[in-house]
C-alpha cells in the first residue's frame, strides 16, 4: 500500500475515536538520524498535531502518556534492532497505529500494522527519494496534508521526483573534493562535525554512524547555535572541523559559525554548503526540508568513503557490533 493510503486509511480508521492527534518517530543510531527531517517538517508546519521523536529504549523505558488511539507510531529500523523491535510493541500495546520503515523484514514488520520498505543511503542503486528518511518525511507531510492540508504539497512531490538526479550530480561534485579532505585529515584523532536547523541530523548521523562506528575516529557532533555557548573555546589553528552549510531559514546561524571558523581556525575547517549540492533546484518553498536528503548519503559515499580508503581503515568492521554481548 502506498504511502499516501496508509495515512487515508489510518485516519479514517481512528476518526471514531477522535482523530489522529499525535505522532512519534521512534528507532535508534542511523535510524534515529534520519526520522529528524520528518520531525523538523512537523515541527515547522503542523498547526495542531503533536510530534516527537524518540530513540528507541528511552520510548520502551518512558513512554509518554500521551501515545495512545490518537497516535501513529512510525517505527525504523533497517533489520530489526532490537530495541526498536520491542519499541513498536510498546506503542501498539499503547493503542497507536504502527508503520514500519524497514529493509530486511524482521520482527519489526511482524509487529507493525502496515509498512513501507526503503532503500538504504549507502548503496549506489539505492533512490535517494525512497530512504528511511525520504519516506519519514513522506510520511510526515502526508499526515499534514491529509490531516490539516500543507499548501506547498505539489512543490514538495516535485521535488522528491528529481530528487535522485540532484543528489548524484552532488556526489560527482564531491567525489574529489572529498578525497582532497580525506588527505588532508587521515591523521586526525579528532574531527568535529557542525551542523544547525534542517541540516542538525546529517551531521549528527556523519558523526556517530560514519566517523565513530565505521572508521573508529572521535567526532562530537556540535550544533552551529550553540558552537557560541562553549564549544568554540576548543578551536585553534589545528583542530579539525567540519561544517555544514544548510539552506533555509536558520542559514544565517552557519553562516555566522563559517566566519568564526575561518577567523580563527586553521586549514583543516572544512565548508560544505547545500547550494553547492544543488539543493536550489527544489523550489523555495520547500528547498529547506530536502536539506538532509542530500547532505547524509553526500557524507556517507563520499566523504566516509574517501576517509576510509586514506586511513585504510575497512568501514565495514566493527571492535565491538555484532561481535559482543551488548
Amino acid at each position: 500500500m502506498e504511502i499516501r493510503k496508509i495515512i487515508e486509511t489510518i485516519v479514517k480508521d481512528r476518526e471514531a475515536c477522535g482523530g489522529i492527534k499525535n505522532v512519534v518517530w521512534l528507532a535508534a543510531g542511523g535510524s534515529n538520524g534520519g526520522n529528524y527531517p520528518a520531525q523538523y517538517f512537523m515541527d515547522r508546519e503542523a498547526k495542531g498535531i503533536r510530534s516527537q521523536m524518540f530513540t528507541s529504549n528511552e520510548f520502551v523505558y518512558a513512554p509518554p502518556k500521551f501515545v495512545g488511539e490518537n497516535t501513529i507510531a512510525v517505527v525504523t529500523s533497517m533489520r530489526g534492532t532490537p530495541e526498536t523491535c520491542v519499541a513498536a510493541k510498546v506503542a501498539k500495546e499503547l493503542g497507536a497505529a504502527t508503520i514500519g520503515l524497514y529493509v530486511q523484514e524482521s520482527l519489526l514488520t511482524e509487529t507493525c500494522d502496515y509498512n513501507v520498505k526503503y532503500d538504504s543511503i549507502m548503496f549506489d542503486e539505492s533512490d535517494q527519494s525512497k530512504t528511511n528518511a525520504a519516506l519519514g518525511m513522506r510520511i510526515a507531510m502526508d499526515i499534514v496534508d491529509v490531516t490539516e492540508g500543507y499548501e506547498h504539497y505539489k512543490d514538495a512531490m516535485a521535488a522528491y521526483d528529481i530528487l535522485d538526479k540532484v543528489y548524484n550530480d552532488a556526489k560527482a561534485y564531491c567525489m574529489p573534493l572529498a578525497e582532497k579532505w580525506a588527505e588532508q585529515n587521515k591523521e586526525e584523532h579528532t574531527i568535529s562535525v557542525m551542523a544547525s536547523g534542517p541540516a542538525y541530523a546529517a551531521g549528527y548521523i556523519f558523526s556517530i554512524c560514519n566517523i565513530m562506528e565505521m572508521l573508529q575516529i572521535q567526532s562530537p557532533t556540535i550544533n552551529c547555535c550553540e558552537f557560541f555557548h562553549g564549544p568554540f573555546e576548543v578551536l585553534d589553528k589545528n583542530e579539525s572541523f567540519f561544517l555544514l552549510v544548510s539552506e533555509g531559514r536558520t542559514r544565517k546561524a552557519d553562516e555566522r559559525a563559517v566566519k568564526f571558523l575561518r577567523e580563527y581556525g586553521g586549514d583543516k575547517i572544512y565548508i560544505l554548503d547545500a547550494k553547492e549540492l544543488g539543493i536550489n533546484r527544489f523550489k523555495d518553498s520547500v528547498a529547506e526540508y530536502f536539506n538532509h536528503m542530500l547532505f547524509s548519503p553526500i557524507l556517507n559515499n563520499t566523504y566516509m568513503k574517501k576517509l576510509s580508503a586514506a586511513t585504510k581503515i575497512d568501514y565495514l568492521t566493527r571492535r565491538y557490533m555484532w561481535k559482543v554481548q551488548y
